[in-house]
């Protein structure tokens, strides 16, 4: 499957970022040589996080297009006890499991690795739903639209929980009637958004 584009200028030291709050702040991450392969920025990270700030302390957090794992490792530095990271790519894959074990390793919560097409794997329901998701798909293939369908209709969020999205800055696609828009923002080409889960309709 084909990654989103380059979304920003990268760093200096472009195959790596580092976790920009928590416990693990501080701590560098090894980003995949995949063509295309960006983490979210450090400017869009803080300001992701700032909004969940109170939301993460024993969450359970599913990050569902992993990539370097900027989104999910952030996660866990700032109090999440569990994150699952799902990726398809084999190299980014396995960069992943290695952060996996050693982050989790040094933090209080615990990070897997769940490999394969997520979109498969949101087609089964969880034990136990999500508190917070992260849907940050490559663009322009319509894949924001069938992962927000999915987590929806298999009950991976429930009343309360939050999803953060990420997509092209002229995205128009539709949420469920029950997912409220907490914040929004536009950064370049990218459009970010944060929705809480209501009671379904």
């Amino acid at each position: 499957m084909p990654r989103k584009p380059n979304k920003s200028t990268p760093d200096k030291n472009t195959g790596s970022l580092r976790i920009i709050g928590g416990q693990l702040r501080g701590r560098k991450l090894s980003i995949a040589d995949v063509p295309g392969l960006r983490p979210t920025t450090d400017r869009i990270r803080e300001t992701v996080f700032n909004w969940l700030q109170f939301e993460l302390a024993d969450a359970r957090v599913l990050d569902c297009f992993a990539g370097s794992g900027a989104l999910g490792f952030e996660a866990l530095s700032r109090g999440a006890q569990l994150v699952i990271l799902a990726e398809q790519d084999r190299q980014a894959t396995q960069l992943l499991n290695e952060h996996a074990r050693t982050l989790s390793a040094a933090g209080s919560g615990q990070a897997l690795v769940q490999p394969g097409d997520v979109l498969n794997f949101l087609k089964t329901p969880p034990a136990q739903p999500m508190n917070v998701v992260f849907v940050d798909p490559p663009f322009r293939l319509e894949l924001a639209e069938r992962t927000i369908a999915l987590l929806d209709q298999n009950q991976w969020v429930q009343e309360g929980s939050w999803v953060y999205i990420e997509t092209e800055n002229d995205w128009r696609g539709e949420v469920p009637l029950h997912w409220r828009l907490h914040r929004e923002k536009v950064a370049g080409q990218v459009a970010f958004r944060l929705f809480e889960v209501g009671a379904p309709q």
